[in-house]
């Protein structure tokens, strides 16, 4: 199966969706159907020793399918959409040399705009503003930055969490730099870089089946060693600071590590924020006309079809 040709844009199926609705085991029956490998699009399973906590693809998965841009980074390293767009792009460049089937598999939309749009130019940034802003999220509190964001710029935090804080402060740095929500920049920008031909496979569920889900999908990490995980990550010194430290579920880990609150109450707030989480995803995905949603359970067959079609050059 081709997934592109010199004389046509490379075509890329993207299967994408909130977290918990199956994107990764759809995505990996879809591969040993046709062929091909996955990239993964999930902003979190880049770091390396983040495994359950992340959800990342299991070794027997990774077994059966090949995946890419997982394990890039150590949790104390750097990483951004630009470089991620900028090692994607690298890698789809090698599968359409083999003529292998592609497919991009997570639900971090940055990255998957990042790479099959491209990424709006930064506009100049006084470095003093961000400093200042860095040592006020200190001081302050990530929730200070937001509610003051959210003033001057709502559209950027409808998609952002509370506790973002590096990407609270980019927002920041940008408005108080230019006197222009970074929203507008974006919007400006129009992402028109479209090298792919894409087919957007969006996955949903009945609300309340997803969150029942989540639920249910927190106590198994729980029972596979999540908390242990975490436990093993602060004794190799990445300690709470760390930005992938204070993500979904091990900023939580840690409080009930260093005897902050206990255990039910860490797994009580995971589920909690996994499920806002899961909306805010919606809330970015339902933006993007090109998705065509379907419910796996009842889709299925329809999914395998579309996709059968577009790997032949329809669509």
């Amino acid at each position: 199966m081709v997934s592109g040709t010199i004389t046509d844009r490379p075509r890329l199926v993207v299967v994408l969706g909130p977290t918990g609705v199956g994107k990764s085991r759809l995505a990996i029956e879809l591969a040993e159907e046709f062929g091909g490998e996955i990239i993964n699009a999930d902003s979190m399973q880049v770091y390396q020793y983040m495994d359950i906590g992340t959800g990342k693809p299991s070794p027997e998965e990774q077994k059966r399918v090949r995946h890419h841009l997982i394990d890039l980074v150590r949790p104390d390293q750097p990483f951004h959409a630009g470089l991620y767009q900028t090692l994607g792009r690298r890698v789809i460049k090698e599968l359409v040399e083999g003529e292998k089937p592609i497919w991009i598999v997570g639900g971090t939309g940055l990255y998957i705009k990042a790479l099959t749009q491209g990424l709006f130019p930064s506009p100049p940034i006084n470095l003093g503003i961000r400093e200042a802003l860095k040592r006020e999220g200190e001081q302050k509190g990530s929730d200070f930055l937001y509610d003051r964001l959210r003033e001057v710029d709502p559209k950027t935090t409808a998609c952002l969490h509370h506790h973002d804080l590096f990407r609270i402060i980019r927002a920041l740095e940008v408005f108080e730099s230019t006197g222009i929500p970074i929203s507008f920049y974006r919007e400006q920008h129009g992402f028109g870089d479209r090298p792919y031909h894409l087919l957007k496979v969006g996955l949903e569920m009945d609300r309340a089946k997803l969150y029942q889900r989540i639920e249910e999908r927190v106590d198994r990490m729980m029972e596979r060693g999540f908390p242990e995980e975490v436990e093993r990550l602060m004794g190799m010194g990445y300690g709470p600071q760390l930005k992938p430290m204070q993500s979904l579920g091990y900023k939580q880990l840690i409080g009930f590590l260093l005897k902050k609150m206990e255990r039910a109450e860490a797994v009580r707030q995971i589920k909690r924020d996994t499920r806002h989480y899961a909306k805010r995803q919606w809330t970015w995905f339902r933006a993007d006309p090109d998705i065509r949603w379907n419910d796996e359970s009842l889709n299925r067959q329809r999914i395998f079809q579309e996709v059968s079609s577009f790997l032949m050059g329809g669509g």
